[in-house]
């Protein structure tokens, strides 16, 4: 009974004693490095799925043979033998005595073994307690790159920014996540100068989430095997740069077919994240309201955005048509499309695609629909309710530069030149910690603030700082600058500096062929703007007679007469002219508004003041000196009735 018992001892020292267990242990250890290797090469030598499968399977069978041959044959320093019996070893140690056992080649082969296993092994451990750390106590930040085309087909370069569109957009109605919006993404692309996005590689990506502020980032690829599409992408943390998971889908290679692609990929992701999903988010047939299931869309929206980039709005614009009339639920190119109508005056058309999509807001995802609730503020209410809509904006992604700009635009319209400048130096800090620059437009806007603060050395230090940044850049905004620095320098008295961008000024306008009459115009405000308004009305009067028929200098030379109460019944008579020729023109019924208010007759201005701010807000163009005026004209009414 006791032999019995003592079988299995007597079985696992004959295996040591044939280091049938040494052996194994090594094997096993260069079997899940060898695994470990196959799985990191797969994906950038295309290998298929199959593969590890394979691996597998073959080092499983050398695992047996292996441990056979190790039980039968031994490696002595006399080569190879075969394992001798256990009481013949016995009788031959008691002979010999056995010397002191040395280090052997073997040792340290398993040694390195062991310490290459641990060090792949290591980081699985703790991925878990990292992924878990950063979903304690705080939603998780993500940022998305664009997938890089490796099919070797351009025509498939489409992709690489829809699926960081589509994953954005998915991970977004997510409340668990924090993500960077694809106009953050894009702006920070495109500051770094990374047009082509084979360049973005896994360290250039790194970079980015980091300038994003994002805990963690996803980059993938774009691949074909065989008949077959595979879409590969990867989770990495943005301190370390190390992959938390990889994700691979494969499916036809059939342009709607990569759609259920990118819903099952953003599925996974955003399970793996969040460890939570609700069941809509893991069928494949659901789709968020904000996006497209048709291809066609996407490539039209595409080619859109790309004439947009190059300048031809009309263009984009038709594209823009073409995309919505394929997916009218398509938000993206809708919004992109209301922005090129409204920048380019079309403003009936931007605001009936406003309309549809305010209307339809609550069955998209939280960004869109913040976003929309934004854009039906700047288009039919006031820049107060803009910025209640930016605010919202802010709190889903606080690094997009463009949405502190537009805050700032929006108190600058508000004339609150303070917290213009607090938005706007928000917006300045993303960009310099970006190693990048913003547009030009910002310098003429927070150096207007600046100067209307009274902060005129800040204002001079950001116009040299344009200088050095745009030495050559887009001739209007130039002539903007220039305007401001010379008004920064007549305000100080300095007038020879003062001429000398004046100078410039008048040299870019003849460049541009702009009449003589447009030129003594710029002139006119640049002096008025600095107050010294005898010269400023030297040249309105040189602009009007150099246009004596135009109805809108005669309105320029109006207003100035009587908003600085020059000649009042001169401009009276001067916007009766202008109104004559054009009788339409909404900014001249303010002007005689305000004329009518300054000579005390307080009703009439007020209908006046009512009929242009209904025909400006039509044409979405809030103006808040127009606004106090016609305030002011209310309030003057109603203390005229209060006195009867």
């Amino acid at each position: 009974m006791h032999e019995k018992s003592d079988n299995p001892f007597k079985f696992w020292r004959e295996l040591k004693r044939r280091k049938v267990v040494r052996v194994i242990i090594g094997y096993l250890a260069s079997a899940y490095v060898i695994l470990e290797l196959t799985s990191i090469v797969a994906e950038p030598w295309g290998l298929p799925d199959w593969t590890i499968n394979l691996v597998s399977v073959l080092l499983a069978i050398g695992l047996v043979v292996t441990a056979i041959v190790s039980w039968i044959f031994d490696i002595t320093p006399g080569g190879i033998e075969k394992t001798k019996p256990a009481k013949l070893a016995r009788e031959q140690e008691k002979i010999t005595k056995s010397p002191k056992r040395k280090l052997r080649v073997s040792d340290i082969i398993i040694s390195i073994l062991l310490v290459a296993v641990i060090v792949l092994v290591y980081p699985k451990i703790f991925k878990k307690d990292k992924l878990e750390q950063l979903r304690s106590g705080k939603e998780i930040t993500v940022a998305v790159m664009p997938f890089q085309n490796m099919t070797g087909d351009t025509t498939r370069n489409i992709w690489q920014d829809v699926i960081k569109d589509e994953l954005i957009t998915h991970l977004t109605n997510s409340k668990e996540l924090k993500v960077r919006q694809t106009e953050s993404t894009n702006t920070l692309i495109q500051s770094k100068g990374l047009i082509n996005y084979a360049s973005i590689t896994p360290s250039i990506a790194n970079e980015l989430s980091r300038d994003l502020d994002a805990d963690v980032f996803i980059n993938g690829s774009i691949k074909t095997v065989g008949h077959k599409i595979r879409v590969n992408a990867q989770i990495f943390d943005s301190k370390t740069n190390e992959s938390l998971k990889a994700f691979t889908i494969e499916g036809e290679t059939k342009e709607d077919y990569i759609i259920h692609i990118i819903d099952s990929l953003s599925a996974q992701i955003n399970y793996y994240l969040i460890k939570s999903v609700m069941d809509k988010e893991l069928n494949q047939g659901y789709r968020p309201y904000s996006t497209t299931s048709s291809p066609e869309a996407y490539r039209k929206y595409i080619q859109s955005r790309n004439a947009l980039r190059t300048g031809d709005w009309q263009t984009a614009i038709k594209y823009g048509l073409e995309t919505i009339r394929i997916d009218s639920n398509f938000i993206a190119a809708t919004v992109e499309l209301i922005w090129i109508c409204n920048n380019h005056q079309i403003y009936e058309m931007a605001k009936k695609l406003c309309l549809k999509l305010y209307s339809e807001r609550s069955e998209m995802s939280i960004y869109d629909e913040a976003r929309i609730n934004w854009i039906y503020a700047r288009l039919f209410e006031t820049p107060r309710e803009s910025i209640m809509a930016l605010k919202q904006l802010l709190e889903i992604d606080d690094q997009n530069p463009g949405t502190y700009s537009r805050l700032g635009q929006s108190y600058l319209r508000l004339q609150e030149y303070e917290k213009a400048i607090n938005e706007y130096e928000k917006a300045m800090n993303i960009y310099k910690r970006w190693d990048s620059k913003p547009g030009s437009l910002y310098y003429v806007y927070l150096g207007q603030a600046f100067h209307e603060t009274g902060q005129h050395r800040k204002e001079r230090k950001l116009y040299r700082k344009a200088e050095k940044d745009f030495p050559v850049g887009d001739p209007i905004i130039k002539e903007e600058l220039l305007r401001s620095q010379a008004v920064l320098e007549l305000s100080e008295g300095k007038t020879k500096a003062a001429n000398e961008y004046i100078e410039k000024y008048i040299s870019s306008l003849e460049e541009r062929y702009e009449s003589e009459a447009d030129i003594a115009t710029g002139l006119a405000m640049t002096y008025w703007s600095a107050e010294i308004f005898d010269k400023a009305e030297e040249y309105y009067r040189e602009a009007l007679k150099l246009a004596p028929g135009s109805h809108r200098m005669m309105n320029q030379l109006a207003w100035f007469l009587i908003d600085t109460e020059r000649d009042i019944a001169e401009g009276m008579e001067l916007i009766e002219k202008a109104l004559e020729l054009s009788p339409d023109h909404y900014s001249y019924f303010d002007t005689k508004g305000a004329g009518l208010y300054k000579q005390g007759k307080y009703q009439e201005a007020l209908q006046l003041f009512q009929k242009n701010w209904v025909l400006r807000m039509e044409n979405a163009v809030y103006n808040h000196d127009e606004f106090l005026r016609l305030e002011a004209a209310k309030k003057a009414v109603a203390n005229q009735k209060n006195e009867i």
